[in-house]
């Protein structure tokens, strides 16, 4: 956040005034638009599926279909409101105030958006090892504070392609103005760098990668 910050500051801030506004006219949702590649790399086996901070369920109702059961917790009341509210025709969906549902047993499917850096994330990581079925599969999207020269190129690169996204996104301008994000936010505190050591110690062989959007993913299977 580093090259944000500076692109804040360069020029007097109307470099970053005009992209804001330009961001603003073609918005989009940089953590709904990694929904598809979580849909993408299901597990084979789909009796069971947790959604911990399930926010206001988008994610949980695309699961739905894909398997027996789903459970989306959030520990926030109004996201969970509105999670129940999307999900109130979808017989095999349940939403719940708690991080995990133990009570249901392993599931196959661990999902988080936006929600590892809200959490400790060793003893969180732990737990998914705990909660998933051999074969199941942890797919998590997630935020870093850019330190390393790689984390700057990615920064840099979501900076000039985030407007270009946007408007294949949503190609008709928007007249809103910006908007405040619908669910809480706290800034990540763990580096790249310093995820992916935890990540390797505790989810040996998952697959940790930067993505556009400002955001990465990590990808681990659960041996048999």
């Amino acid at each position: 956040m580093a090259l944000r910050t500076w692109a804040e500051e360069f020029a007097g801030g109307t470099v970053s005034t005009a992209m804001a506004k330009l961001n603003a006219r073609h918005p989009w949702s940089h953590n709904d638009h990694f929904h598809s590649w979580i849909l993408a790399n299901l597990p084979a086996r789909r009796r069971g599926a947790l959604d911990v901070g399930c926010g206001r369920g988008e994610l949980v109702a695309a699961l739905s279909p894909r398997f027996a059961a789903v459970h989306g917790t959030d520990r926030d009341g109004a996201m969970r409101g509105h999670a129940a509210t999307r999900c109130s025709g979808l017989a095999n969906v349940t939403v719940h105030d708690g991080t995990w549902i133990e009570d249901h047993g392993p599931v196959d499917l661990v999902t988080m958006v936006a929600v590892l850096h809200h959490l400790d994330a060793a003893e969180a990581l732990q737990q998914v090892r705990r909660t998933l079925e051999p074969g199941g599969r942890f797919l998590a999207v997630g935020l870093a504070p850019p330190q390393s020269a790689v984390d700057h190129l990615w920064e840099l690169a979501s900076v000039v392609t985030n407007p270009m996204i946007g408007y294949v996104k949503h190609p008709w301008p928007s007249n809103a103005g910006a908007q405040a994000p619908p669910f809480p936010v706290k800034d990540p505190a763990l580096t790249f760098d310093e995820l992916r050591e935890i990540v390797a110690a505790v989810l040996p062989g998952a697959s940790m990668r930067h993505r556009l959007g400002f955001r990465h993913t990590i990808a681990w299977t659960k041996p048999v």
